[in-house]
């Protein structure tokens, strides 16, 4: 297993693209704050509570919930809606493999809190759930520790959230790259929770390949066994956490899923988002960023196919270039509101 503090800037991608590369055709609000919760508030949500929340600037704030399943506090950035003065939906942003404990996350890489400046939405986002594809761990695991995430993300964590910020119940999903695969296992573990998902550049084929693959690198660089997570590869527990396999359970939730080619486009210059005129960053979001972004587009062109099949109705936006980058999934999300916004009514 590789360690992901010894991965580096670039040893996420670049360890994931080693692995996949071969599987490719041709290639080998106000603030708050409270140390604890009421016992009854505790009590009433099965032990998951509001630990605390901070104002940061604006209608952005930074809240900590405590999660009763995983035993600790998770935090999580949140963007209230233009207009409080009624209860509004909530859309959950989930991160990609570093589940925003790094850099990589949206308000950093994004524009984000402008884009959502007009709109009347809560934005929850946690920060933390790096390499642990958001899904409940069959056992705990030595280096990523105790997860749940469908626990958290599907029961503890949404009535928190509607009472902190006063919503009206509403919700739908969206994620990126690892997210972008949990997040379908979301909207199929909780159909009733979530009206509409988006998908960015993931792979919904997690118990075949390449998919398989995809998995078993990106837990494999937190330094987690993937074992901990489904159990036996090829068993049961990969089978039931296979968006591709239970696509049946999407039917109903307004989807949309987006990916590009791999082959570099407008986000892949010199002077593009991020790339600050470094060429060896550049060269890291062409080379390994592209191998990625073809790999994801593999299994994308699958779900399509395997929701057409099922009569499922879905939005595919199949872009012809791109690599799997920050530029691309901010157009994502603005391409795919729309659909996301109709169906939380708004």
């Amino acid at each position: 297993m590789v360690n992901r503090t010894v991965a580096g800037r670039y040893g996420v991608r670049l360890a994931i693209a080693a692995a996949v590369v071969a599987t490719l055709p041709g290639f080998g609000v106000p603030a708050l704050a409270s140390a604890a919760p009421a016992d009854n508030a505790a009590v009433a949500n099965g032990g998951t509570y509001l630990v605390s929340e901070k104002n940061v600037k604006g209608r952005t704030s930074t809240m900590t919930v405590h999660s009763a399943s995983m035993d600790r506090d998770i935090p999580l950035q949140v963007i209230r809606p233009a207009d409080t003065s009624e209860p509004r939906p909530t859309l959950y942003l989930l991160n990609g493999a570093g589940g925003g404990e790094d850099n990589a996350s949206w308000q950093r890489n994004t524009d984000l809190v402008g884009f959502f400046a007009d709109k009347n939405v809560n934005v929850v986002s946690p920060l933390k759930g790096a390499f642990s594809y958001y899904t409940d761990w069959e056992k705990p695991d030595p280096e990523l520790g105790v997860n749940k995430w469908t626990t958290f993300l599907t029961e503890e964590l949404p009535p928190v959230i509607d009472e902190a910020l006063g919503t009206n119940g509403v919700n739908a999903i969206a994620g990126i790259s690892m997210a972008g695969s949990s997040v379908l296992s979301l909207a199929e573990a909780a159909p009733h929770l979530y009206t509409g998902v988006g998908a960015y550049s993931g792979c919904a084929m997690t118990s075949s390949d390449p998919g398989r693959t995809y998995v078993n690198m990106v837990v494999g660089i937190g330094g987690g066994d993937p074992e901990n997570m489904w159990g036996p590869e090829g068993g049961p527990g990969w089978v039931a956490n296979d968006p591709y396999v239970n696509a049946e359970k999407l039917r109903g939730l307004d989807i949309y899923v987006s990916n590009g080619t791999g082959l570099p486009g407008p986000g892949d210059r010199l002077d593009g988002p991020g790339i600050n005129g470094n060429i060896g960053t550049l060269a890291n979001q062409i080379i390994v960023g592209g191998a990625i972004e073809a790999a994801t587009n593999q299994c994308t062109h699958a779900l399509a196919r395997k929701l057409h099949d099922l009569g499922i109705p879905a939005t595919f936006d199949f872009r012809p270039t791109g690599t799997h980058s920050w530029s691309y999934w901010e157009e994502d999300l603005h391409k795919s509101w729309p659909m996301l916004a109709a169906s939380m009514g708004i």
